[in-house]
């Protein structure tokens, strides 16, 4: 393995640093994963586009959206208007017996 050493100004190398830190990482290897990427091995993987390393917390969220993205396509709803309303929630005996996953009756008569 080579070694590259890079100079920065003290506020690049401080971002740097704390971006490491974000994503649980070194700037070495920051550095090492940009340069993967940079010359890729293969020109399959040269025609995809660059991908800039996410934290935790921006991969969550880049997730959530694509799920809301899918429900929204397919029609599926998270909607007010489809819950059903508090009385309707403790009224089993509205509801059935069905409502009760042990089997049992219904005894608040």
């Amino acid at each position: 393995m080579r070694n590259i050493t890079v100079s920065v100004d003290d506020e690049t190398h401080r971002r740097a640093r704390v971006r490491a830190a974000e994503l649980d990482t070194s700037v070495s290897a920051l550095v090492r994963e940009f340069l993967r990427r940079l010359a890729p091995r293969d020109r399959r993987r040269e025609r995809q586009e660059f991908q800039p390393l996410e934290s935790a917390l921006e991969r969550r969220r880049r997730l959530f959206e694509e799920v809301f993205t899918d429900f929204d396509a397919r029609g599926v709803g998270l909607r007010m208007t489809d819950n059903l309303p508090r009385a309707a929630l403790h009224d089993r005996a509205a509801i059935g017996p069905e409502a009760d996953p042990a089997g049992r009756p219904d005894t608040d008569g």
